[in-house]
């Protein structure tokens, strides 16, 4: 009997100790895949299969750099409230041109932050201009997700030709898609889906620095 009673005993003391180990290794892959997601860029394909017609002939890295040190595109559009809203109009300002879509996901990520950073650096001249990609979406459907996300920079709405402007023949392959244009008028960065918000701030303050903002006077 008291051969048998230790020898159970040495299961349960095993069992447990199988069962601990099998416990400590999930929470261990658990703290990693969190880490790795946090970590993690997240690229949403534009609708339609662009990108995936030209996923083999250009990676979203080399995408993210084809705009880098030119003259951004200049643009007339609308805002929601039909305003119109040139890019000429923030002339010797750093310009945050961002391209979204309200079926977007990780857009509706970042629109917050750049909300916080638009306010955090209002008084270096940072503007955001988000633009809709999502042409047949809607106005109504647009405004309704500018108001969740709770920005309040300029939303403005696209026709597909400025798309083209920016991303090429087939306009934008990836959303989101940013570009940080100087006070000079040059995109300095420019990056395909999600980023971190450090990487954000750190684009941002590139183009707070770089440039000299017009003097009093000038021209």
């Amino acid at each position: 009997m008291k051969r048998s009673g230790l020898v159970f005993g040495v299961m349960v003391v095993g069992i447990a100790l199988l069962l601990w180990a099998g416990w400590h290794n999930l929470r261990e892959r658990r703290i990693a895949m969190q880490q790795a997601q946090e970590n993690h860029v997240v690229l949403t394909p534009d609708k339609g299969g662009a990108a995936a017609a030209q996923a083999d002939s250009q990676s979203p890295e080399a995408e993210a750099m084809q705009m880098r040190g030119k003259v951004a595109p200049g643009f007339t559009l609308a805002t929601l409230d039909g305003k119109k809203v040139s890019l000429s109009d923030y002339k010797g300002r750093p310009v945050l041109v961002n391209f979204w879509a309200t079926w977007c996901g990780p857009c509706k990520v970042e629109m917050p932050w750049f909300e916080e950073f638009r306010k955090q650096y209002s008084a270096q001249g940072l503007e955001i201009l988000g633009l809709a990609d999502d042409v047949d979406a809607g106005k109504d459907a647009i405004a309704k997700v500018a108001q969740k996300t709770g920005v309040t920079y300029p939303i403005l709405l696209t026709d597909g030709k400025i798309q083209k402007a920016y991303g090429g023949p087939d306009g934008m392959d990836y959303l989101p898609m940013s570009f940080y244009v100087d006070k000079n008028g040059v995109i300095v960065e420019e990056t395909a889906g999600l980023g971190s918000k450090d990487e954000i701030e750190a684009h941002i303050k590139k183009i707070v620095a770089s440039g000299a903002m017009p003097a009093a006077g000038g021209q």
